[in-house]
């Protein structure tokens, strides 16, 4: 592989993460989307490519639409297309309601949409990706292409008062639950915890957790699924990990010397904690906005 092009790649790669993470809602499988996307371009004719920027947008797009419509996916695509009157543009002060909206609520709305729905509205209205493009994306026309992402507009919007509430709830469990990790309170963890939560941890926290198990290190698996089970796994631990703002969602990072090694992302629903995601990998932990605490 051409180094010039590995370099390109890299230097795209945190907005193919921002892009991944948006349509995924989940750091370790947005990093696969893009090393999915590192892959189709390792195999393609670098001579035919005119503008690689949108060429890797296009496909880490293509890779996420995949996933989010897969059976494992907890979303799925409605069967019938809704036929409804776009609205008029946004004015400054709407448009300004939406900019807040980028924070914390917004993935737990954007679960609510179709995985077009989705598409669309993340690459238009978050990354300024024309509709004529999204259009061949989804198989579909530039007007349909604006009208789904006009009612995930409008789903956003109407979403952003009911969340608007959460972050201090949800610090207030991440914290707890960092407490009862660090005193070894195995029933208070569990009690914290979805009964069907999930843990997730991308390969390079995986790999640094085996090569370290003679030194205390978890037997740390890629997922773990059972709120039981990932209390098992995490009782003890979080000693040195501090609470943080991960992309303007409470969570935590492990950060000796004040500078973020690794980050624990955490998505709380309701009163329990229902997905945890570990994630080393130094490229991505220095893509991500953190904010300590």
């Amino acid at each position: 592989m051409d180094e010039s092009l590995a370099s390109q790649f890299e230097a795209n790669r945190p907005r193919l993460h921002a892009v991944a993470y948006r349509m995924l809602g989940s750091l370790t499988e947005a990093e696969d989307a893009v090393q999915e996307t590192w892959i189709r371009l390792s195999g393609s004719d670098p001579q035919s490519i005119d503008n690689l920027g949108g060429w890797l947008t296009t496909v880490v797009a293509r890779v996420c639409l995949g996933i989010l419509r897969s059976p494992r996916s907890r979303r799925e695509e409605p069967l019938i297309e809704r036929d409804e009157p776009e609205p008029e543009p946004f004015g400054p002060e709407e448009e300004a309601v939406l900019a807040d909206t980028m924070g914390p609520a917004l993935l737990l709305v954007l679960e609510t949409l179709s995985p077009a729905e989705r598409l669309a509205f993340v690459l238009h209205d978050l990354f300024a990706v024309p509709f004529e493009d999204i259009a061949l994306m989804v198989d579909r026309s530039p007007a349909a292409a604006r009208q789904l992402a006009s009612r995930a507009r409008r789903r956003v919007q109407s979403n952003d008062e009911a969340h608007s509430g959460d972050r201090r709830r949800q610090q207030e469990i991440v914290e707890a639950f960092l407490a009862a990790c660090r005193r070894g309170d195995f029933e208070a963890l569990v009690a914290l915890l979805d009964p069907d939560a999930v843990l997730r941890a991308d390969r390079a926290a995986v790999r640094a957790a085996t090569a370290n198990r003679a030194k205390g290190a978890p037997d740390l698996a890629p997922e773990v699924r059972g709120g039981r089970a990932v209390a098992t796994t995490l009782v003890g631990r979080a000693q040195a990990a501090q609470l943080a703002l991960i992309d303007g969602l409470p969570g935590a990072v492990w950060a000796p010397g004040g500078r973020p090694r690794a980050v624990f992302a955490f998505q709380v629903v309701g009163h329990t904690v229902a997905e945890i995601e570990i994630v080393t990998d130094h490229r991505v932990v220095a893509a991500l906005p953190i904010q300590l605490l």
